[in-house]
């Protein structure tokens, strides 16, 4: 296991302060507030420590409140919402500061046989063709005004082993692309068997790269080249199928609309052989900055 997913590992691992009150801890982040993906996967973790083992996590849907503050601890507080035959039901609310920055509600099942189909998965290279963050970062180094940047991107990325089929954004800036992009990602290392830990993991991931697609149909090479600023605003996902994290999982994203100052991303995540796992949706802020970064 790397040293950056174990530091992961024990973000994830939540302190409990109450029967229903958990504190969570942030790390640094390529922009100076906490990462969202973060958020959402200690806040699911709270949930889950709350819920019976054999109820598995199937959906969850957020809203991000307020930027968080990386220097300061968050406070995660659950709501025991019900507690049915077959499914039970949690809210979170997520405080720092005295101020909400983020609401989860997620919903966890027992097992049980039903009808039985899905998408097909779409085509994509084999990820192991594919260069790595490191790889293929440095190729970019004159995108970004900030010489540091892409140091900050593969720190930021050090815990998971994150391919992209296509150039990403800031590799095409000006060039507007057909609003659809592709991600392989594992972590790097394996995980404990835990159930819950693979669903906080993909959690954490599926915040990195949905927005993409919202960019490349308009040319924007993102938050890091600074021709556009934005947030996360709302966040649903839908696990259909178990899986497993720290083995490949193809993260197929597009955006089909953006409009009054939002952007929408859509996506599905297969594993390797084509089980359909995990069904995401995303809305954002995505602003054209005023001034010579708009250029």
């Amino acid at each position: 296991m790397s040293a950056a997913l174990d530091s992961l590992l024990d973000l994830l691992d939540l302190e409990q302060i109450e029967r229903d009150i958990f504190r969570g801890t942030s790390r640094s982040a390529v922009v100076p507030r906490v990462f969202g993906g973060q958020v959402a996967a200690q806040a699911l973790v709270a949930a889950g420590r709350t819920v019976p083992a054999d109820r598995a996590a199937h959906s969850l849907h957020a809203y991000f409140l307020r930027a968080g503050d990386p220097g300061a601890p968050i406070v995660y507080s659950v709501d025991r919402i019900r507690d049915g035959r077959s499914f039970t039901t949690r809210r979170v609310v997520a405080v720092q500061h005295g101020q909400p920055i983020f609401h989860l509600s997620a919903s966890f099942q027992t097992y049980e046989d039903g009808l039985e189909h899905q998408a097909d998965m779409p085509a994509s290279p084999d990820p192991e063709t594919l260069p790595t963050a490191a790889e293929m970062l440095p190729r970019y180094a004159d995108r970004f005004s900030d010489p540091g940047m892409v140091d900050r991107l593969i720190e930021a990325r050090a815990a998971v082993d994150l391919r992209y089929v296509d150039a990403p954004p800031f590799g095409t800036v000006g060039e507007a692309r057909e609003p659809r992009s592709q991600v392989w990602f594992r972590t790097n290392g394996k995980l404990a068997d835990d159930p819950l830990l693979h669903v906080c993991m993909a959690t954490y991931v599926s915040d990195m790269t949905l927005l993409d697609s919202v960019l490349l149909a308009h040319g924007r090479g993102g938050w890091a080249v600074g021709d556009v600023v934005g947030a996360s605003l709302d966040h649903a996902m839908w696990f259909h199928r178990p899986f497993r994290a720290d083995e490949w999982l193809l993260y197929d994203q597009e955006s089909p609309s953006a409009s009054g100052g939002r952007g929408l991303g859509q996506a599905r995540i297969h594993t390797a052989d084509g089980r359909l796992a995990i069904t995401v949706i995303q809305e954002g802020v995505v602003r054209v900055p005023r001034g010579p970064a708009a250029g």
